[in-house]
């Protein structure tokens, strides 16, 4: 029988699309979107080395999210004055489908779902938008679903697997994770096969199909074949290994924000452990069920994403069908104790918060996601981004130099809005070194070091800098005598050499 949709299902699908409808304000969007018209200009040929930076401009670039690249070019240029309207759909709709399909993998009903799912995302606030993480989210989403279904005996095989790594290597890094996460689930699975062989009256425990052995030797196959299929790619073997250099460079790590724990002094830092503490809550009131397997994937990506902000999102993933199920036995109690009207109050108060929360977002924000969509410049004003700068730029281009500083945060704003024009840093950058140019570790120098090293920018000739307003490198070059200031307004200054 179909599940009857209520007045608070609708209201959580209207939450829901307010929460992954988002301007596209990451700072490294702007690169790819570069990246990808470039790409379809050039006939899908990939640059041998960076195009788009004067300061490493020998270095052998690996984009490893290329096909996505030219996927939001296609859709940008298509779609003309609307084109970044069709990006942010594009990117709704892949959140949003991540976060629902995984909820597919919980055995609550329709409601305790997507309150799951509205909850995971109104957390995961700071990371969504247009981000090319997101396609490894629903990388991730599809790869739990085709394996709960082949535990619960639904799939026969899982040899379509290796497809879905085929596509997700050409079209986002983060396929790795999908790797990991395969390797997770098969020695998983092999453990409790051991142990349900030894000890045989744990198999009548469990809430969770064990894999017969034949199973675990399928998985360990198809792992394989997955791994070996990531190779298709334009770059082979160097995709995976500029990968690993990314996530080992220790000073990246130690510098930038997301790759530093948790913390309580930021609100999305206490929101997410106000998160954790009430599903912790939860499953302690009301989960029951013996799953080796899911434990094992909650416990590590719970420990990865208290250690990096970034892998908060990942966590939130993979919590969602445990948050629908407890939230799901939470509404059955109350039916067996025949307290519907507190389940009907409790609806209620749960409209209420979605409405309040709606109201946190800002009365606005569909209003501003149309107009990012539809008028960018004009959104931009409004944002930290410098607009402005960028049209006065344009019309006095012959008064700078030729050879630019940017911070590092503002990379790929200008490699979308200055097209031709070459940056100092982006965030494709922060594990490149060549000899003496370690170009994040000399930016750091620049923009984070009290006082900052100036004689940097001699280092690479930089004859014109956009800097923020009021920075610690704003004040040094304006006190610096080589240096004079062209331009400035509320967000930036824009130096040249004397």
């Amino acid at each position: 029988m179909t599940e009857r949709v209520s007045a608070l299902d609708l209201l959580l699908l209207f939450f829901i699309l307010n929460l992954v409808l988002q301007p596209p304000v990451d700072p490294d969007f702007g690169w790819h979107l570069r990246a990808g018209i470039d790409l379809i200009e050039h006939g899908w040929q990939m640059p041998a080395t960076d195009p788009y930076s004067h300061t490493v401009p020998e270095w052998p670039w690996v984009e490893h999210a290329w096909a996505t690249d030219g996927l939001l070019a296609m859709i940008y240029t298509a779609m003309g004055s609307a084109g970044s309207l069709g990006i942010i759909l594009l990117f709704a709709a892949i959140t949003a489908a991540a976060f629902l399909i995984i909820a597919g993998l919980s055995q609550a009903g329709r409601t305790p779902r997507l309150l799951a799912v509205a909850a995971a995302l109104w957390v995961a606030l700071p990371f969504l938008g247009a981000r090319t993480q997101m396609i490894t989210l629903l990388g991730l989403a599809i790869l739990l679903r085709l394996i709960g279904a082949y535990q619960a005996g639904r799939l026969p095989h899982l040899w379509v697997v290796p497809l879905l790594f085929l596509a997700w290597a050409n079209l986002h890094g983060g396929f790795t994770a999908g790797l990991f996460v395969l390797g997770l689930i098969l020695v998983s699975a092999a453990a409790v096969r051991v142990l349900v062989d030894r000890l045989p009256h744990l198999a009548v425990r469990l809430q969770e199909p064990a894999l017969a052995w034949p199973g675990v030797v399928h998985v360990a196959l198809v792992l394989l074949l997955a791994a070996l299929v990531t190779l298709i790619n334009p770059y082979g073997w160097r995709l995976h290994a500029e990968i690993v250099k990314s996530l080992t460079d220790r000073f990246m790590i130690e510098t930038l924000h997301e790759w530093q724990p948790v913390s309580l002094s930021t609100k999305a830092g206490t929101v997410y452990v106000g998160y954790l503490c009430v599903l912790a809550v939860l499953m302690l009131g009301m989960y029951r069920r013996i799953e080796p397997v899911r434990w094992v994937l909650l416990s590590i990506f719970l420990f990865l994403s208290l250690k990096h902000w970034r892998n908060v999102p990942f966590f939130l993933l993979v919590s969602a069908p445990v948050a629908a199920d407890v939230l799901g036995e939470l509404r059955g109690l109350a039916a067996r104790l025949g307290t519907t009207p507190h389940v009907r109050y409790a609806g209620f108060v749960a409209a209420l918060a979605l409405a309040g929360s709606m109201v946190l977002l800002g009365p606005d924000h569909l209003q501003r996601v149309a107009q990012a969509g539809l008028a960018p410049a004009a959104f931009f004003h409004e944002t930290d981004y410098p607009i402005e700068a960028v049209g006065w730029i344009k019309t006095h281009r012959e008064r700078l130099g030729s050879r630019l500083y940017n911070d590092y945060g503002d990379g790929g704003f200008l490699l979308w809005w200055l097209p031709g024009e070459k940056i100092f840093i982006d965030g494709r950058m922060p594990a490149w070194r060549i000899g003496e140019r370690w170009i994040f570790y000399d930016y750091a120098a620049l923009a984070l070091w009290d006082p900052p090293k100036v004689r940097v920018l001699d280092k690479y000739n930089v004859d014109w800098a956009i800097v923020g307003r009021n920075s610690l490198l704003d004040e040094a070059l304006e006190q610096n005598p080589g240096w004079k200031e062209a331009y400035s307004d509320k967000k930036v200054t824009i130096y040249v050499r004397r």
